[in-house]
């Protein structure tokens, strides 16, 4: 998949492209749905797929100091962008000129003089453009007088509840892992480069390979059951912690995972960890022993989750 950042200016960027236009946080499976649609409408007209997204995210823009929790950060959206087949991740910055884009002026910019869409998807919902003012009535009228056509895709309800972002971040919150699952097509995982840390847990009889979070509100914490790829063929079962380490004072949060019968240099490795259940909160210990103690509660209740998870 290619990549653009920011259009080379005029008429033409791409010859011609089937499109589609969201946040697409999590990239789940109503996101999925849409995704399909663009990549099937794209191999019939032989045009290439593109999906259009921004960076930040509008909501992240408009609500600076208490941003939602990112379900997937920028790399990890344009990884499984790719894994899906995309031809093209179109993600322009959003800043205060993208923000008072009126509907007809997102139209021209970004999906004609752009991208020259031929043929765009979008969801039921979808909005655009300055104050959310723009609707989909406005780019067929656009579409009409431009040269493209629109398709919107209904959104996909699992038991009764539309598929969502929010519904995800929701589900995630209360320690919903298998909820979140099902919504999302797959396990929920984070996914980063292993970075060197206070090695605490070495001490302690836990070595841990630490991953910063990236994000500027996560959408999960506490202790965790997990898999971890990236360090070979099979999955690798472990227990993991997200927060900010109250014991030992800490104060940004991170990922620690401690992975099960491995003793391997990974510092540099970039990983995935895959949480499968929800263990505990994370809590304030009173001392070093009574930590290790729970630690040790924690790996065997972990490994207990994972046997029945296969």
């Amino acid at each position: 998949m290619r990549f653009m950042r920011r259009p080379a200016g005029g008429r033409g960027d791409l010859p011609a492209c089937v499109a589609t236009i969201g946040t697409f946080d999590g990239v789940h499976i109503g996101h999925r749905r849409i995704l399909e649609r663009v990549l099937s409408e794209a191999a019939e007209r032989r045009l290439p797929s593109v999906v259009l997204s921004f960076e930040p995210t509008p909501r992240e823009y408009f609500t600076r100091g208490t941003p939602p929790a990112r379900l997937t950060r920028f790399r990890e959206k344009f990884e499984k962008f790719d894994r899906l087949g995309l031809d093209w991740f179109f993600c322009p910055p959003f800043n205060a000129d993208m923000a008072n884009l009126e509907p007809a002026e997102f139209i021209g910019r970004l999906l004609v003089d752009t991208l020259n869409v031929q043929h765009l998807v979008v969801g039921d919902d979808f909005v655009f453009a300055r104050n959310r003012t723009g609707t989909v009535k406005h780019l067929h009228e656009a579409g009409a007088e431009r040269g493209f056509s629109v398709e919107q895709v209904h959104s996909v309800v699992e038991h009764d509840v539309r598929v969502s972002s929010t519904e995800i971040r929701r589900a995630l919150a209360a320690g919903g892992m298998n909820r979140a699952r099902l919504l999302l097509g797959e396990p929920y995982s984070i996914t980063g480069r292993v970075v060197d840390g206070q090695k605490l847990g070495k001490v302690l009889g836990f070595a841990t390979a630490n991953v910063n979070l990236h994000r500027r509100a996560c959408p999960i914490a506490g202790i965790f059951a997990v898999r971890v790829r990236g360090l070979g063929e099979d999955r690798l079962d472990g227990v993991a912690s997200i927060g900010t380490r109250p014991t030992v004072e800490g104060v940004e949060p991170i990922l620690e995972v401690h992975i099960f019968d491995f003793d391997r240099d990974i510092y540099g490795e970039y990983i995935s960890v895959e949480f499968v259940g929800k263990l505990r909160d994370e809590e304030k210990f009173p001392s070093l022993e009574s930590l290790t103690e729970q630690m040790h509660i924690d790996a065997n209740n972990a490994r207990e989750v994972l046997s029945l998870n296969i």
